[in-house]
């Protein structure tokens, strides 16, 4: 039989699925730029932390619950045990036109960077063990069954109706409101809100916004799964709605403050990126447009009540991902069109409001899912284990208490390999000596 496999279509999937894991290391740097000095490698850590746990988890079982099952009869979750480890994956179907595998790897990496967007709400004040152990079990409890409501053929949310491209509610809702149980549960930082703790590197953080940008082509137009006229008019959409929004940030900086900052065109750029993922297969480059500035001052306005409410999400996660995720989402039942390639019309298109039912219904299910077990997982991990580390190393800086290294290592202090500290260590004991 000769195989119905596209090359064009493999290729390009596999290389959205690089840019997706690109968008890791990115958001690494887009959040570690973003804390104190003290604290920036511990942030790298949680974010690359969660890649290096949840990726053993989805080859595991986290595909099979994701996208296992029989699609008759599995509209909550997959199998633990179907494609456990991937069995029987690796073969080649003569009758498909993508690789299984191919599409395993690209949703790893959503699977992946989902869970390091919560790191971002705990900053700074965290035990590193007990993020590890929260990514672990948020992942299989929350993100797992989640991604086979969406994504899944047989999944509730699939069924429905909802239009997710690409992670509105998956992705975005689903971490942003997980970072704000979490942040409740492990409690404010020390001196919040009266101690300023401004970015110690906002170069480090226009770059980490870049490589977001660049990598979240791979992302929207990646999940066409395939190179076609869908992954196209993607790519465009996701690129005018995230110049539009980092406008709009810009504007209401201006307008609010006086001053338009680099601080607020990498967040506005990453609250359009947000916005566009749920929308940009349903919508015409205008509506993404009308999206991206909806979401550039939404979700500007958005990170400010967290003084209103006294919550301490520190780098902004519900601000910026949960509220963008519930815009992209939502405006889809106002902005969608059948010249889209999603082919439905929202309510200014004359499609009534049977999709904007939808499109609340899926997103206030996983908001209210997600926030009721990422408070279960939290409080239980608090009373048994504890989720904070001590007053005195949060002051002192989690970098030194949980990793014994610095960010930065100035003058005649750097230098050395994996054992420089070691040496130095031993140094010290034989002048002791």
């Amino acid at each position: 039989m000769e195989s119905a496999l596209n090359s064009g279509d493999t290729a390009w999937v596999l290389t959205s699925a690089a840019l997706v894991l690109i968008m890791i290391p990115g958001l690494a740097f887009f959040y570690g730029g973003m804390v104190r000095v003290k604290s920036v490698l511990n942030m790298l850590m949680m974010v690359m932390g969660a890649l290096f746990i949840v990726g053993i988890l989805w080859v595991a079982f986290g595909y099979s619950v994701a996208f296992g099952g029989d699609p008759e009869s599995s509209p909550l979750f997959g199998s633990f045990t179907e494609f456990a480890w991937l069995n029987g994956l690796m073969t080649d179907d003569p009758q498909s036109a993508l690789p299984v595998m191919a599409f395993v790897a690209f949703q790893a990496m959503f699977a992946c960077i989902t869970v390091g967007l919560i790191a971002g709400a705990v900053a700074d004040r965290m035990k590193f063990s007990a993020w590890m152990v929260f990514a672990a079990i948020w992942a299989t409890l929350v993100y797992f069954p989640v991604a086979h409501w969406v994504w899944a053929s047989g999944g509730w949310i699939f069924q429905l109706g909802v239009i997710d491209f690409a992670g509105g509610t998956a992705v975005h809702i689903n971490a942003g409101i997980a970072g704000l149980a979490l942040a409740i549960v492990v409690g404010k930082r020390v001196g919040w809100p009266r101690t300023a703790m401004k970015p110690h590197n906002l170069p480090l953080v226009m770059i980490g916004a870049g490589l977001l940008w660049f990598g979240w082509f791979g992302f929207n137009a990646g999940s066409a799964l395939a190179a076609n006229n869908t992954s196209a008019v993607v790519f465009v959409n996701t690129f005018v709605a995230t110049c539009a929004a980092a406008l709009a940030w810009l504007l209401v900086e201006k307008l609010r403050d006086g001053h338009a900052t680099s601080l607020g065109a990498a967040s506005g750029v990453v609250a359009g990126l947000v916005a566009i993922t749920p929308s940009c297969s349903a919508v015409d480059p205008i509506g993404a447009i009308i999206i991206g500035v909806a979401a550039g001052v939404l979700c500007a306005l958005a990170v400010g009540l967290k003084y209103k409410f006294k919550y301490d999400d520190s780098l902004d996660v519900v601000g910026v991902h949960l509220v963008g995720g519930l815009v992209g989402t939502l405006l889809i039942g106002l902005f969608a069109t059948a010249a889209a390639p999603a082919g439905v019309d929202g309510l200014f298109y004359g499609g009534g409001l049977d999709q904007l039912g939808k499109q609340t219904i899926g997103a206030f299910a996983v908001l209210g899912y997600s926030l009721v077990i990422a408070l279960i997982i939290g409080f239980v991990l608090k009373a048994t284990m504890g989720v904070r580390i001590p007053a005195d190393d949060e002051v002192s800086g989690i970098d030194r208490a949980l990793h014994a290294e610095f960010g930065y290592e100035l003058g005649d202090t750097g230098g050395g390999g994996v054992f420089a500290g070691v040496g130095q260590s031993a140094a010290r004991k034989s002048e002791e000596g």
